[in-house]
């Protein structure tokens, strides 16, 4: 474990009104997707179920020891959550709201794969206080699903939204991709019009990347060229937008009412506990610090440990750049910004300095800032790079 000295406690933080959500890990999949870089792993024939809900349950009385806030959101991630059972998404659900309380509004999703699913095991899921469904869908061409090694075909995708339907739910996420092996500018575009024509509440729509250590790194596929990743994900905007979708986020595009809260907190620099093999976790100590911990990676390591302080892999203290750098990297992703509000509260330092910090950016209109915000412009949400730059520890 590696711990940085202690920093000086920020002045104005208040803990008490910042938002706390709780981010919940299931590692397992089905089968392991060549692009992905997430901490997940090929379920073995007999799911451990039953061990694993029971070192999450011990996880979780160690992460909530020291908390009193009650939790606006939660968020089931994996991993494949959908392969749980929800007789044991119930029993977290309950240890989660026994030692803190569930806000009367919690919003709560979780994520489900095409072809894990079906109609019954939704309505169970709703039944036991899921109220949002997270859907993988990535392409509607079969074409694009086999190059990603998506165990699902079109036709199942579009049944599992019609499922999640029938199954009790009416905030659905559907995530897409764009920028595939093989995809050309009319598949991209008969793929957001197939989810548009659907209607989910939200689409969280984004560019295939090559990350380190995937199959896809080592031996990258045929990729469509810059130029026409640009033009697709401009012409895929104008259709979002014609659809009543808004685009809040660099990602994620919603109808009104309907963008992710979950997702929010993070954004805006809220706090959340993260419990599960390799989570991470973003809370602000009663004491004013910012600290940031993650879990053992391994499902077998950490089931091992859950409950007792060996199952945090790190757990460091933000200094002042830190948390200033970490605010932005997430704020400014937002189409509306940062509030000088969330940025005193939620990091204890002063709006005024930052404007200093951002000068030249800011003489070069990349973005604005007044008394009370700031935000990228149009021209500045291109070159986020550029703006965090000023601001990099």
């Amino acid at each position: 474990m590696s711990t940085t000295a202690e920093q000086p406690a920020p002045a104005s933080a208040q803990r008490s009104g910042i938002p706390l959500s709780v981010y919940v890990h299931l590692p397992w999949c089905v089968r392991k997707c060549p692009y992905c870089d997430f901490n997940s792993h090929r379920a073995p024939a007999e799911l451990p179920e039953t061990a694993y809900i029971d070192a999450l349950l011990a996880d979780w009385a160690l992460a909530a020891a020291d908390e009193n806030r009650p939790i606006d959101t939660v968020f089931f991630g994996g991993g494949t959550p959908s392969l749980f059972s929800a007789e044991a998404i119930g029993r977290i659900l309950a240890a989660l709201d026994a030692r803190l309380g569930l806000s009367s509004d919690c919003e709560i999703t979780l994520e489900a794969n095409p072809g894990t699913t079906e109609r019954t095991r939704f309505a169970d899921l709703r039944a036991v206080g899921v109220n949002r469904l997270s859907l993988g869908i990535q392409s509607l061409d079969n074409d694009c699903l086999s190059a990603l090694g998506r165990i699902h075909g079109a036709a199942e995708a579009l049944a599992a939204i019609d499922d999640a339907r029938a199954g009790g739910f009416t905030a659905i996420n559907c995530d897409l991709m764009f920028g595939l092996p093989g995809q050309t500018h009319a598949r991209a575009m008969a793929d957001i019009d197939g989810i548009i024509e659907r209607e989910p509440g939200h689409i969280s729509y984004y560019q295939l990347t090559l990350e380190p250590n995937t199959p896809f790194y080592r031996q990258p596929p045929a990729l469509p060229d810059d130029d026409a990743v640009v033009e697709i994900f401009e012409r895929a905007g104008e259709r979002l937008r014609s659809a009543g979708y808004a685009q809040y986020e660099v990602s994620a595009w919603a109808q009104p009412g309907k963008a992710c809260r979950h997702n929010e907190n993070y954004w805006r620099f809220g706090d959340y506990l993260g419990i599960g093999a390799g989570a991470h976790g973003k809370r602000t100590r009663a004491d004013g610090h910012i600290e940031r911990s993650a879990r053992q990676r391994w499902p077998t390591g950490y089931m091992s440990v859950a409950g007792r302080p060996a199952s945090i892999a790190e757990s460091r203290l933000l200094d002042e750049d830190d948390a200033c750098f970490e605010f932005l990297l997430n704020g400014l992703r937002r189409r509306a910004g940062v509030t000088r509000n969330d940025y005193e509260q939620r990091t204890g330092l002063d709006w005024q300095a930052l404007g200093t910090t951002l000068a030249q950016p800011i003489a070069q209109g990349l973005v604005a800032f007044d008394r009370q915000t700031l935000r990228a412009t149009e021209r500045g949400w291109r070159f986020l790079d550029t703006i965090l730059a000023e601001v990099l520890p």
